[in-house]
């Protein structure tokens, strides 16, 4: 029995629970926890930091420097450059190392601070003279013997090096190959101290490093790495400042050449628990990344930088150029390969690098990372994450979309105000690119929960009102309730003349009447909604169509009048069909009325079943013209102010002034026959002046006048090619009682139809 009840308290917490997650969903809404769930796996990718998030970082920082990128200025900075030049002049590279000392003599008798080598020197001179000597043993003895007792070029260069301030250059492999005797040399410690906990943990680590010869690493003040590793991309933004190589702390080339020029003091490395926090050269500190790097701000490669080798040996230098320079000796000969890609999206001299590092650390122009970056960008994610989150199912989609616009433009505007104005570097692409996804969900979301309710509308109503409607619902479900508004609307309707003959002939197909009139009434149809007309109902062979509700059309009557026209377009191809296919009894004529007027156009019916339609005066009479176009020949009759909407735009003549069934005041009508092209022809001109002259006539009381004008009227419009011998019969008939009798008292020429 224990267990049994508590069997009955889990099963009864089990329903709590999913209760409670219920109402939560409902009340929190199920796009908002998808975007909540959505910056929960941004934040925790950015922690991850893949590669390619990282890569797209990296771009976006490129593009920073290549929209601003720093500007050049007067540093005490130059590059003793082996170009292309020097190397046409002075011969092939390498050089002989007598040529280097007298490179690095030169430099210092200029006035040189100090000369650093982007160069390595790890095997002896090929053409040192005791090399030569023992290279060449068929050489004459006392030749040979001349040569060896020469001092060796290596040593020549020591004894330079010793003499001044010089750098030399050191490079790190990992895992490569290296010279047995390179690597047996000891790493020398470079003078360092630490402030702070232990960085060595830290810092970046090379296992080997490829060093110059003995005699020269001995010689010289100095001993820097230029190795400088490239981002994931391939592209050179980063450069250690400081590094383990062997288990000995090293400075980077130009650095170390500071360090030299300014005394040679030891430097000093800046932790904290989080990392490297800065180095201290020559009494500056440096500030750096975590693992002891610093981010370059580069500037598009100058000219001015470089002094060609051969011009410093030549003696082509101006006076006082190199005085109190540092010199960094590199190449950018094209054959010798030495360019690296920059953020500038232009390769550069990897010597240039080290020199621009360099002018980066003089004017402190570095740019800065903080190691707060990564936590300060992650509260800009989640801040602006939460602020789409918590609008976006509050506000419309234009407005969530320009309130999101501002808000990433204005976090992308201060990451480039916080690079140009101080030299920061904040990640603009993530923050934005997490807050576009969220946006792009909670849009999607609010969209296809609109889809949803549109779909229940549609299928709730779809059966019973017009497409039109139902869109209209979809977008306004608030429509929902019976009532309407005042409306200027064009109605037309149209039926089919002589539509029981037709059905007769489909006496023995019932199913195949019911398809024929479903092809017919979609031409009809299709006529209709190409001109952006409402569908208002279907009564058997009939069809109601309004335009300018639930759509505001300004042009509403020229529309009607086009579909009009359009749709006895398509009966004459319906016909057509009918007769290639041998059916002949099952052509169609159609009768077409149209009036534009004020209606009540809404929701009309009961609490329980209603529908969209029009009411009102004009709708009437538009059918009433519908009945009138057998009486009077034409296929499309329309009322006046229809009529008067569309002059010139279509061909129309004046009927007649009539009085429907139903009504008192008279409306006049006309016959719609054609658009702009007919209206305009000379000889339509002529039927309606004819027969404008047959009306006055007729409502005058002048009978034999109007037989003329009628008869000239007839053969203009046979002239035109129109088919409405039935109204100029009409009128004929007419005239021909009336000319029997005189004039009847009271005679107005307005005719009461007795029919509809």
């Amino acid at each position: 029995m224990p267990d049994a009840r508590r069997d009955h308290r889990g099963d009864a917490v089990t329903r709590a629970t999913t209760r409670m997650l219920k109402r939560v969903v409902t009340s929190f809404g199920i796009g908002r926890l998808s975007g909540l769930v959505l910056l929960g796996l941004l934040v925790a990718l950015r922690i991850v930091d893949p590669v390619a998030v990282e890569r797209v970082r990296l771009l976006s920082f490129d593009i920073f420097q290549r929209i601003s990128p720093r500007e050049t200025g007067q540093f005490p900075v130059a590059i003793l450059d082996v170009d292309d030049r020097s190397i046409s002049e002075l011969g092939q590279w390498p050089w002989p190392r007598t040529t280097i000392a007298d490179l690095v003599q030169k430099a210092m008798e200029a006035g040189a601070a100090a000369v650093a080598f982007d160069i390595i020197f790890s095997e002896p001179d090929r053409l040192s003279p005791d090399k030569i000597a023992l290279d060449n043993p068929d050489l004459p003895g006392p030749i040979r013997d001349s040569l060896a007792e020469l001092q060796p070029n290596d040593v020549v260069l020591a004894e330079v090096f010793a003499n001044a301030r010089v750098v030399v250059g050191q490079t790190s492999v990992r895992g490569g190959v290296i010279s047995q005797n390179v690597a047996a040399q000891n790493v020398r410690q470079v003078p360092h101290a630490f402030l702070g906990p232990d960085p060595t943990r830290f810092l970046l680590k090379f296992p080997e490093l490829v060093q110059n010869l003995p005699e020269l690493e001995d010689a010289a003040t100095g001993r820097g790495v230029f190795t400088v590793l490239p981002d994931p991309d391939g592209v050179y933004r980063r450069v250690p400042l400081v590094m383990m190589v062997q288990e000995a702390l090293r400075l980077s080339l130009s650095i170390e050449l500071l360090r030299i020029a300014t005394g040679g003091q030891a430097f000093a490395v800046r932790s904290n628990d989080a990392g490297i926090d800065g180095v201290v050269v020559g009494g500056q500190l440096i500030r750096t990344e975590a693992d002891g790097s610093v981010w370059p701000h580069f500037s598009y490669s100058d000219p001015n930088r470089f002094i060609s080798a051969s011009d410093l040996l030549e003696d082509r230098v101006p006076p006082g150029r190199l005085a109190g320079h540092l010199l960094l000796v590199g190449t950018s000969a094209i054959g010798l390969e030495d360019f690296r890609p920059t953020p500038l999206g232009v390769p550069m001299a990897g010597v240039e690098i080290h020199a621009q590092l360099l002018e980066n650390v003089l004017g402190n122009q570095l740019l800065i990372r903080p190691n707060t970056a990564e936590v300060r960008e992650m509260v800009f994610l989640v801040g602006m994450g939460l602020l789409v989150i918590g609008f976006a199912p509050l506000i419309t989609a234009r407005t969530l979309i320009f309130s999101s616009l501002v808000l990433i433009g204005g976090y992308i505007a201060f990451t480039y105000y916080t690079y140009v104005g101080r030299n920061v570097l904040t990640d603009p692409s993530y923050p934005t690119g997490g807050t576009i996804l969220l946006l792009m969900l909670l849009s999607g979301s609010n969209y296809l929960r609109e889809e949803f309710r549109k779909r229940q509308i549609r299928g709730a109503f779809g059966q019973y009102v017009s497409p039109d409607l139902v869109s209209k619902l979809a977008d306004s479900p608030e429509a929902l309730r019976l009532g309407g508004d005042r409306q200027d609307l064009s109605v037309l309707f149209s039926d089919v003349r002589g539509f029981t003959a037709i059905a007769e002939s489909f006496r023995d197909h019932p199913r195949a009447l019911t398809q024929f009139m479903n092809k017919f009434l979609t031409e009809m149809s299709n006529e209709i909604m190409e001109c952006g007309g409402t569908i208002d109902k279907f009564m058997g062979d009939a069809v109601m169509a309004f335009w300018n509700a639930p759509m505001s059309d300004p042009d509403h009557a020229r529309n009607a009048c086009r579909a009009a026209l359009g749709m006895l377009a398509a009966v004459r191809r319906v016909n057509e069909k009918s007769r290639e296919d041998g059916a002949e009894e099952r052509t169609l004529d159609v009768g077409i009325g149209i009036n534009t007027g004020t209606c009540f156009v809404g929701n009309m019916g009961s609490d329980l079943r209603f529908d969209y339609t029009a009411l009102g005066d004009p709708v009437n009479l538009a059918s009433r013209l519908e009945g009138q176009t057998k009486s009077y020949g034409v296929p499309i009759v329309v009322g006046e102010e229809t009529a008067i909407t569309v002059k010139g735009d279509f061909a129309l003549m004046e009927l007649d002034l009539i009085r429907v069934k139903g009504k008192h005041l008279p409306e006049r009508v006309f016959a719609l026959l054609g658009f702009a092209e007919m209206a305009q022809s000379d000889r339509f001109l002529a039927m309606v002046a004819a027969n404008d002259r047959m009306l006055a006539a007729y409502r005058s009381g002048q009978w034999a006048d109007a037989k003329t004008c009628l008869a000239q009227a007839r053969d203009a419009a046979q002239a035109v090619g129109l088919d409405i011998a039935g109204y100029f019969t009409l009128f004929e008939d007419r005239l021909a009682d009336l000319g029997q009798n005189p004039v009847p008292d009271g005679w107005d020429g307005i005719f009461d139809a007795t029919s509809k």
